[in-house]
């Protein structure tokens, strides 16, 4: 059986088992972040926080986006930065100054997210506390 990876690459026809396969590659990766990347544990931590202080604090569709789109964009920065520090690590096992310059880059992008996760977080959410009190 071919691997839908080397099918692609080869112009093979689109399949439906093709498509459904693919999500099976993206679960298998999603599931190596979360239990090879401690970072990720941070951000399962962050997550589910801020999905309970939404449904606690009953926030709004509109102001759900907004914590969705947070979430996605942090898991997104931390899948693409483990994916380049894993390809970078592959490319070159031995310490190099410029790769460890891409591998800082990797992990700006991050921080960057998580920093706008925060800040859309407290502006979000911030006015439902700020109700209670």
């Amino acid at each position: 059986m071919t691997d839908i990876r080397q099918a692609s690459e080869s112009g093979a026809r689109f399949t439906v088992r093709g498509r459904l396969k693919s999500f099976v590659f993206a679960g298998r990766g999603l599931r190596w972040l979360v239990q090879e990347e401690h970072n990720a544990w941070v951000h399962i931590a962050a997550s589910i926080g801020a999905i309970f202080a939404g449904l606690i604090l009953e926030i709004s569709v509109a102001d759900w986006r907004w914590i969705v789109l947070a979430i996605a964009m942090v898991w997104l920065a931390e899948a693409f930065n483990t994916a380049i520090e894993d390809l970078c690590n592959r490319i070159c096992p031995e310490f190099d100054p410029a790769i460890g310059r891409i591998k800082d880059l990797a992990a700006c992008g991050v921080l960057v997210a998580s920093i706008a996760a925060a800040v859309i977080g407290i502006l979000t959410l911030g006015p439902y506390f700020a109700d209670l009190f």
